[in-house]
């Protein structure tokens, strides 16, 4: 079983990631961790904390001659901006943040609780991301993720190969897919700036050739769709998830919904089976199992709780009528949740591939790979 734990505070020395039951015998390739983080770190509406921090992953274990043991993982990713120690309590809490519940249900600082809080948790989240994806590639799977909406500002995807959506995202301030919305999309993050305020939007994550059979219909604990639901909820910020069509299923009729199906022998390689569908309003999910067909998850970002002009509040000390208190931050952060969310999206299917096909290398998973498609193919 794969499993991840992070650790750290925002302003704390470092944050660590833990990863248990990764197989042995991966050649890890840290830039390629590095240039996830660095991507986490970009994104236009940015706030200053980025130009204090550069991220890079330190492997503290696991890992010998740049291969992996099948021992736990520990990723280390220093704070340059580290002063935890000298920083105050905060008296006045943010609404839409940790701060108030927190300090209640620990009967403590706020100070404790929006260090942990903070979404500069996720780089941890993000360095694992970058280790699972390297695994997810031995299995000749990609991972992508875009934005798709900022406020009320669509960007629909261009279609493309994966080298060219590659090219676009990278190329784009706020990482879409949609460079013509692009001028549209830095004009409005520049009037919220000005404002004071902060905007949110939606991200989407694509994997590309996923197996048939990742998850299962026979727990509800087990289905992927709704693990890959739970770890995106989990994301700061996040406050809904789609799965494909998602709630747009809820407003047709049936037959405008389901993927029917067809077969074509001649599509039947590799990881391919010939069972092919015309749409893939299922996002590559049905009965909790993949599909064969690409998964496709969305997630509606809420805009940061950090305002620079900020909302009513109390003083926690007086319960007198207070402004909340301001942190330096983002006005916009939805290029880098577009980053976090392709992460965790990568590490849940990482983790669902180690289920299917678990062994303690990456020799013995892909023995049962093949010999899983030797044996779908017949059925």
């Amino acid at each position: 079983m794969l499993r991840l734990l992070t650790a750290g505070e925002s302003h704390g020395k470092t944050l660590l990631a833990l990863v248990d039951g990764f197989p042995a015998g991966i050649k890890i390739d840290t830039a390629l961790i590095n240039r996830e983080l660095e991507r986490r770190q970009g994104g236009y509406g940015r706030g200053g904390r980025q130009k204090l921090e550069t991220d890079t992953v330190d492997i503290l274990t696991g890992v010998w001659q740049e291969t992996t043991l099948g021992s736990p993982i520990t990723l280390a990713v220093v704070n340059r901006d580290a002063k935890i120690e000298r920083l105050k309590d905060v008296e006045r809490p943010r609404p839409g943040h940790g701060d108030l519940t927190g300090a209640i249900k620990y009967l403590g600082s706020i100070r404790g609780i929006l260090e942990r809080a903070s979404a500069r948790e996720t780089a941890a989240r993000v360095a694992a991301g970058a280790l699972a994806k390297q695994l997810l590639g031995e299995f000749g799977m990609s991972v992508l993720g875009y934005v798709v909406q900022l406020e009320q500002i669509a960007a629909p995807p261009r279609e493309g190969s994966l080298p060219e959506l590659l090219q676009l995202r990278d190329a784009s301030p706020m990482y879409t897919l949609n460079p013509d919305l692009d001028p549209e999309i830095v004009a409005r993050v520049d009037r919220a700036t000005a404002e004071g305020d902060t905007l949110g939007g939606i991200v989407e994550v694509k994997v590309f050739n996923p197996p048939f059979g990742l998850g299962t219909h026979a727990q509800w604990d087990g289905k992927l769709d709704g693990l890959l639901a739970q770890a995106v909820m989990s994301v700061q910020a996040i406050k809904g998830v789609e799965i494909g069509l998602g709630f747009e299923a809820a407003r047709r009729p049936g037959s405008r919904v389901h993927d029917e199906i067809a077969f074509d022998p001649a599509q039947a390689s590799g990881a391919a089976l010939g069972y092919v569908r015309k749409t893939n309003n299922a996002g590559g999910l049905e009965a909790g199992m993949t599909n064969g067909q690409p998964i496709v998850v969305r997630a509606a970002m809420k805009p940061i709780s950090t305002l620079r002009r900020p909302l009513a509040s109390i003083n926690m000390s007086t319960k007198e009528p207070e402004t909340a208190a301001y942190e330096r931050s983002d006005v916009c952060a939805l290029a880098a949740c577009s980053v976090i969310v392709e992460s965790v999206v990568a590490f849940t299917v990482a983790q669902a591939l180690i289920d299917k096909f678990g062994g303690d290398s990456l020799v013995e998973m892909q023995a049962r790979y093949q010999k899983f498609l030797e044996l779908a193919r017949e059925r």
